[in-house]
């Protein structure tokens, strides 16, 4: 399996493709929905995405904290393609992105059930466990 990323810009065909598996791995089931407002905000991050067979399978966004550190915030794996490697592959590529453009850290807020998927590409937690969206997550960071 070829996996491709790449870099695209708001409000473009492959991030309105973006939004939709956002919403439909990470919104929906939680009965959540984007609201204008929070995309809207978007358009000053580094939106990537991971391709197989030219089709968006893969995504994330890296959002500006400081000169030093990035957020990558809003993961997003297609059901389908869930377990081969492509999300650990894809916040490596990420990682890279970040690096070449001079962040030393990359800091998140993992879900319960994404906890140990960073744990293996070596984040560590901060802090102590806390609800967002109505579910448990921890902040995590790594130095690249």
């Amino acid at each position: 399996m070829d996996i491709e990323f790449e870099e695209y810009a708001f409000a473009t065909p492959f991030y309105a493709l973006s939004v939709t598996l956002r919403d439909q791995v990470l919104r929906a089931p939680l009965g959540l929905e984007f609201k204008l407002a929070d995309l809207q905000e978007e358009w000053k991050d580094i939106h990537l995405g991971a391709f197989v067979d030219d089709q968006l399978c893969a995504c994330l966004v890296l959002c500006k904290v400081d000169e030093h550190t990035i957020k990558m915030r809003q993961v997003a794996v297609h059901d389908d393609m869930q377990g081969r490697g492509i999300g650990s592959k894809l916040v490596l590529y990420a990682e890279q992105v970040a690096k070449d453009r001079n962040y030393k850290a990359i800091i998140l807020n993992a879900r319960d059930t994404a906890v140990n998927f960073y744990k293996s590409l070596n984040y560590t937690s901060v802090g102590k466990p806390f609800t967002e969206v109505g579910i448990p997550h921890l902040k995590m960071k790594k130095a690249i």
